[in-house]
């Protein structure tokens, strides 16, 4: 199957993303990632104001295959997370890319966002497995 990744997306080896929203940068999966999970029952999710620490878990997310960490792709703090993804999984599993995102985070260092891969990058990781 093949995915397309929005182009200002940066996205991490774990197949989180990041992307600068505003002042703000919205992580979430990526459509690969849903699609290798099958069907999503469970989100867990921190609460706001949580720091995260980029290459650190930062929750789950569940399907009828496995339960499966995430990995934050940038360190900051947790200012908004997608409460209708908690309360309708499938959302993350239609839309992971737009409406299905997870969290909004007030980033502690930007330039970290320079250590993730592109997306031509990552699709050409992906073509390559």
């Amino acid at each position: 199957m093949a995915f397309t990744f929005p182009d200002h997306f940066r996205f991490a080896d774990n197949h989180e993303y990041a992307a600068l929203d505003g002042e703000l940068v919205r992580v979430g999966i990526s459509a690969f990632a849903v699609d290798q999970l099958g069907d999503i029952v469970f989100v867990d999710l921190p609460d706001v104001g949580a720091s995260l620490t980029m290459g650190t878990t930062f929750g789950s997310v569940e399907s009828v295959k496995a339960v499966e960490d995430m990995y934050a792709p940038i360190s900051g703090e947790v200012v908004q997370r997608n409460e209708s993804v908690l309360s309708s999984p499938d959302e993350l599993q239609n839309d992971p890319h737009g409406e299905g995102w997870l969290l909004l985070v007030k980033p502690s260092d930007l330039a970290q966002m320079q250590d993730l891969m592109d997306s031509v990058v990552y699709s050409n990781k992906l073509s390559a497995t």
